[in-house]
């Protein structure tokens, strides 16, 4: 029998076939879109069925991309020619959840908003917050690292797993990491599933280190400054200030811009940028207006909220990103990282890129953490090579400030160009050499991150 043959045999009407399921298996949210589409896509519905899977794609050396929502921006799980689309998607179940121990056990599939929601009424939340939090899987920010916009004050996915359940390459299934607060028994696997991007196994389980929900006051600064460096600069103020936020979110004009339009609010000034920060618990008011104050003297036009419901709507502002850029022409989202204090030096070279090459980088940023969303505006469905250029231009920027390529989105097949260039000829190989201890057969989504 094929492989089609085989699947079908153990899974039956979890293999899709169907030409929709094959071509939105092709792509995610990044733009990319592979050549030609997979054999068939496996809607997984319990561990069994990812083993099963496995099984046969290690027998007869199929690949095999894991997906979840599909909201990536790098890539990494989109599935071509010859492969097998291995969906978690379905796998939505909450295991355990244990206010004792504040953790819970999930499955891969379930997305960061039902999460939270489910958790709530146990007085609970798991804090990774992207922004895309209504649509993206606990897994996807796992296997991507992602975080969103709360990192700098309450970490990031790394500091709030405890442990995965993988199943590997051929089939076997591995629990990784503990259920208690402290463990460091051994190499801490855990924490090289996380941001793996699906080429060390599939993670079909989730032990998720919990948070009891902050007491206290939720208070909201909107502040806009002249340039974007001003904006930059007032952020960096506020880290300098010793104030912890729980939200630094900063948009430059475009971007403010075109949320605005997008949401049918009155245009911001010309030129302005804003910061959006958010301070919560206890002392969430004497922290709110120290910030202001903060910003204030750093030449900030300043709004504070002390109303819960308004201060979600002013967020809302930075949340409709995404599709405000969408507005704007085709974006290629981008994602890097620099330390805080060089945030100003950071957007004084993303202008500068713009201006040698030519291109328009509307740019929103963690600005809580030094996470900057540089997104590529052009026109049409392939990105023009002086887009690419310009993003060389920007990466290398990033890596000279002592910044990093990527922050949360992870290098799937985007970024896999510049990998060696941050790490170094010997840690890419390492890390080429444990992946493959992992997969020996290379059949782990093949193609991505380590690509030569």
């Amino acid at each position: 029998m094929d492989v089609l043959d085989r699947l079908r045999a153990e899974l039956g009407d979890l293999v899709d076939t169907s030409a929709a399921a094959l071509d939105d298996a092709r792509a995610d949210k990044s733009g990319h879109r592979s050549s030609a589409p997979p054999l068939a896509v496996v809607h997984a519905e319990a561990v069994e069925h990812v083993q099963a899977t496995l099984r046969i794609a290690s027998a007869t050396g199929t690949p095999v991309v894991t997906r979840g929502a599909g909201t990536g921006l790098a890539g990494a799980a989109n599935a071509g020619g010859g492969e097998i689309a291995l969906s978690v998607r379905r796998m939505t179940r909450i295991l355990e959840v244990s206010p004792d121990d504040l953790l819970a056990v999930v499955e891969p599939g379930i997305l960061n908003a039902d999460l939270n929601a489910q958790l709530a009424p146990y007085g609970l939340w798991w804090a990774p917050d992207p922004a895309s939090r209504a649509i993206s899987t606990v897994g996807g920010n796992i296997a991507t690292g992602a975080g969103g916009l709360l990192c700098a004050k309450y970490g990031v996915v790394r500091d709030a797993v405890l442990g995965v359940d993988v199943v590997l390459a051929d089939g076997r299934l591995i629990r990784m990491g503990h259920r208690s607060v402290k463990g460091v028994t051994g190499l801490d696997l855990t924490s090289l599933m996380i941001g793996s991007e699906g080429t060390l196994g599939v993670i079909v389980g989730a032990t998720l280190k919990l948070r009891r929900l902050v007491p206290g006051d939720v208070c909201t600064i909107a502040a806009t400054f002249p340039t974007v460096r001003d904006a930059a600069s007032g952020s960096s103020a506020v880290t300098a200030a010793g104030i912890q936020p729980a939200i630094m979110e900063l948009m430059d004009a475009t971007s403010l811009a075109a949320a605005h339009a997008l949401l049918a609010l009155p245009a911001p000034t010309p030129g302005a940028s804003q910061l959006t920060i958010q301070t919560d618990g206890p002392a969430a008011r004497t922290e709110a207006d120290a910030v202001a104050d903060v910003l204030r003297r750093a030449g900030g036009t300043v709004t504070t909220t002390y109303d819960r419901e308004e201060g979600e709507r002013l967020l809302a502002i930075r949340r409709a990103m995404h599709p405000a850029m969408e507005s704007l022409g085709t974006a290629l989202i981008e994602d890097v990282s620099v330390p805080r204090s060089r945030m100003a030096a950071m957007f004084d070279e993303i202008a500068r890129v713009e201006r040698k090459h030519g291109v328009g980088i509307p740019t929103v940023a963690h600005a809580g953490d030094g996470n900057l969303h540089p997104n590529f505006i052009f026109q049409g469905d392939e990105v023009p090579d002086a887009i690419w250029a310009a993003a060389d231009d920007l990466f290398r920027a990033a890596i000279r400030l002592g910044g990093t390529l990527t922050g949360e989105h992870g290098i799937g097949v985007l970024k896999r160009r510049w990998l060696a260039d941050e790490l170094g000829d010997d840690q890419w190989q390492l890390q080429r050499d444990i992946a493959r201890v992992f997969d020996p057969q290379g059949i782990l989504n093949p193609g991505k991150v380590f690509e030569a």
